[in-house]
């Protein structure tokens, strides 16, 4: 099928004039948003603002309301298009870490690769251990979710979504839920990721990580881009009132 063949030289995720609303309530209105393998973009942008229904949107877990959507060339809207085959190629990592409590690390990291990857145990079991070392945590395999710290647990979130070998990473808010002292920790392994030139499209409230990691910057407000570039310049300079105004509350 056509819609299932990769466009090398397409950006990573493209976003076409994407609506999408909620009964009379129109979060996001006309996106257009490119990014390119490689890149790593943060959003900021108040609480409401449509960030985490643009994020959803990116792998359909939203339906637009009107617009298109393209990952590395396909354009997922489509109705012919692979969905499932598309979305092995977006690892994404929630506020909530969403891990089944009633199975080990290496159960919650080896469940996704056996059913959709077809992987045997023998090789799930190789590579959730290879990712767990990645993120810090080999030592953790045979514990349940209820004895790791959320930072550690958000750490086997991200290490499950590795497991599937994404092409890109998408990140909604992934420390809003922990507690002060262990956001570091889960910015590391960030960080690493985008050292290691993962393609990461990140909502994010840290605006320090915005600053140091990312290769662009975008804010928003009201379902819209407001403003876009680089991290620095938009955060030490920023262009809008509507940026100021909020960054003058954030930093």
């Amino acid at each position: 099928m056509s819609t299932d063949l990769i466009d090398v030289n397409a950006p990573a995720i493209q976003v076409l004039g994407l609506y999408k609303s909620f009964g009379d309530n129109e979060v996001l209105s006309g996106i257009d948003l490119t990014v390119l393998a490689g890149e790593v973009v943060c959003i900021i942008g108040p609480s409401g603002s449509g960030k985490s229904t643009l994020l959803r949107s990116v792998n359909l877990l939203e339906q637009p309301t009107a617009g298109s959507v393209l990952v590395e060339g396909i354009d997922i809207t489509d109705p012919d298009a692979d969905l499932d085959r598309v979305r092995t190629r977006i690892g994404m990592v929630f506020q909530s870490f969403n891990l089944f409590p009633h199975m080990t690390v290496l159960g919650n990291l080896t469940l996704a690769q056996r059913r959709v990857k077809k992987r045997s145990k023998e090789e799930a079991e190789r590579i959730a251990r290879e990712m767990l070392a990645r993120v810090g945590l080999a030592e953790k395999a045979d514990a349940y979710p209820s004895h790791l710290s959320g930072g550690q647990q958000q750490r086997v979130a991200i290490a499950r979504a590795l497991c599937m070998n994404p092409d890109m990473m998408l990140f909604d808010e992934p420390t809003s839920a922990l507690d002060p002292e262990l956001v570091g920790e889960v910015l590391q392994v960030m960080r690493r990721l985008a050292d290691e030139g993962m393609t990461m499209l990140v909502v994010t409230h840290e605006m320090g990580f915005a600053r140091e990691v990312g290769s662009r910057l975008i804010f928003m407000a009201d379902g819209g881009i407001v403003e876009e570039g680089d991290p620095r310049e938009v955060l030490a300079n920023p262009r809008h009132q509507r940026t100021k105004d909020f960054l003058s509350q954030v930093l």
